[in-house]
């Protein structure tokens, strides 16, 4: 059990499922054989199961306003490579007066985290360029990579719409108001807010430093299940198909057949952009 609460100092809410894989390493070093329902019993005798938790929250997409929305580009696509997919969200942050708002883009193949962004509002696109200057300065942007996100009015406002233009970056915008069409970005907030994060901090600067604390987790050190149980970092250089052992977030619904990115789809991706400019 000691090694167990090594790992959960820093991954306090991490899964059962995925704790033992952390665990499989070292329980195979020192000799330990254990089962996948008898480690589960041993966390829940221990009190160290998760469980969801709940809190009310606030509205962080505006999609009513004037702005120019964008197509959904993205239905059916599996990216194969990295730098070819970043999903965009933002997410609400608790603090003992009331809340942040944490603006993260991700790499849809590696599932790494390559820009975010704490600020204290939403009344301006602030927050969201921030984290899109981060995630461009420390990635290779590849011809045709797609940004896709909400309607939001922050993800279409000029400034962010020109700094994505500039970089030859492909718009793409979810068209209903559905969880299923920006999943990844869904998911990756639950990562962070259901395992890494504390519930509630007492500032903004305490969250900011326990944000950038579990993003390195994230990238560096959790295996996430959509990836072959890799972390993102070890899966951000591969450029095959990984296989999943979670549900495929980008499957087509009513059993249409879900595409992989190749470069004529990609070609094909930023004409389409291009045509809606």
């Amino acid at each position: 059990m000691q090694e167990v609460l090594r790992i959960l100092q820093t991954q306090k809410r991490l899964r059962a499922r995925k704790l033992l894989v952390v665990m499989s390493a070292y329980m195979a070093e020192h000799g330990i054989g254990i089962g996948r329902d008898a480690f589960f019993e041993l966390l829940r005798e221990q009190g160290l199961l998760v469980r969801k938790r709940r809190h009310s929250k606030p509205q962080t997409t505006s999609s009513s306003h004037w702005l120019r929305k964008y197509s959904n580009l993205i239905i059916g696509l599996v990216p194969t490579a990295a730098n070819q997919l970043w999903v965009s969200d933002i997410t609400y942050i608790h603090l003992q007066e009331g809340f942040a708002y944490l603006n993260l883009i991700t790499d849809a193949y590696s599932h790494k985290i390559v820009g975010f962004y704490l600020c204290q509002d939403l009344s301006s696109a602030w927050g969201c360029i921030q984290a899109l200057e981060m995630a461009l300065e420390g990635s290779l942007v590849h011809k045709g990579l797609i940004h896709h996100s909400n309607r939001g009015l922050q993800y279409c406002s000029s400034g962010y719409v020109k700094l994505l233009q500039d970089h030859h970056i492909v718009i793409s915008m979810i068209q209903q108001r559905d969880p299923l069409e920006n999943a990844m970005a869904e998911r990756v907030n639950g990562i962070l807010k259901e395992e890494l994060l504390e519930g509630v901090y007492p500032t903004s600067a305490a969250a900011q430093t326990a944000i950038a604390s579990a993003i390195s987790v994230n990238n560096h050190q959790r295996p996430h299940s959509s990836v072959d149980m890799l972390t993102p970092v070890e899966t951000h250089t591969k450029t095959a198909e990984l296989k999943k052992r979670w549900k495929n977030f980008y499957a087509i619904r009513k059993g249409k057949e879900v595409l992989r990115v190749s470069g004529k789809e990609i070609a094909a991706m930023e004409m389409e952009g291009r045509k809606s400019l």
